[in-house]
């Protein structure tokens, strides 16, 4: 009878050990799908950012230098990096497509350009997409977080060595808060 108690209590946790692991395994795949999604957002990003600058440069030739800026902000950003660095490198592009809108002010024909305005339109449908996509990583990085800190599937994160998550935070910059001062 005592053999077959502890043979029992031997298959409970295992059972429980397997779920454990299998739990960790959809939180990790749920939390890369989630990235696979923030990434295919950003290239859509990457990929509108020329066209609009494309368009600014026939309406502000003199305006170079933001436009040099936008350009050399989504070439860092596509370079990769880790999570941190990521949401730096969107942080300075932000920053520099803020001054872009800003340029619309001083350039009327630019605000009317119908280009423009359908590129503006694009680029801020995929922000939000990026917004979104955002806090579906960070809500699944979240649960494989607290699944990996928590007793008692902590256990079974250290001995399979399942680490936690970075959250993707675009809130980290300060100048990002900050609205954008367009000099002429």
């Amino acid at each position: 009878m005592f053999t077959f108690l502890v043979f029992g209590i031997l298959v409970l946790a295992a059972m429980w050990s397997v779920g454990i692991y299998n739990r960790f395994i959809k939180l990790i795949a749920r939390s890369e799908e989630a990235w696979a999604d923030i990434e295919v957002q950003l290239k859509r990003r990457y990929d509108l950012i020329p066209n609009l600058v494309e368009t600014v440069k026939g309406y502000a030739t003199h305006e170079q230098g933001t436009l040099t800026k936008v350009i050399e902000a989504r070439n860092m950003a596509m370079k990769g990096g880790s999570i941190a660095e990521r949401a730096k490198e969107e942080n300075m592009i932000t920053d520099a497509l803020k001054s872009i809108f800003a340029l619309t002010e001083a350039y009327p024909d630019l605000k009317a350009n119908q280009n423009f305005l359908k590129l503006q339109e694009e680029l801020s449908d995929t922000e939000n997409k990026v917004q979104a996509a955002r806090r579906f990583y960070n809500s699944n990085a979240r649960d494989l977080n607290i699944s990996v800190g928590t007793f008692p599937s902590n256990l079974i994160a250290r001995w399979f060595h399942f680490g936690t998550k970075e959250y993707f935070d675009l809130a980290d910059n300060d100048a990002a808060q900050q609205p954008v001062a367009v000099k002429f």
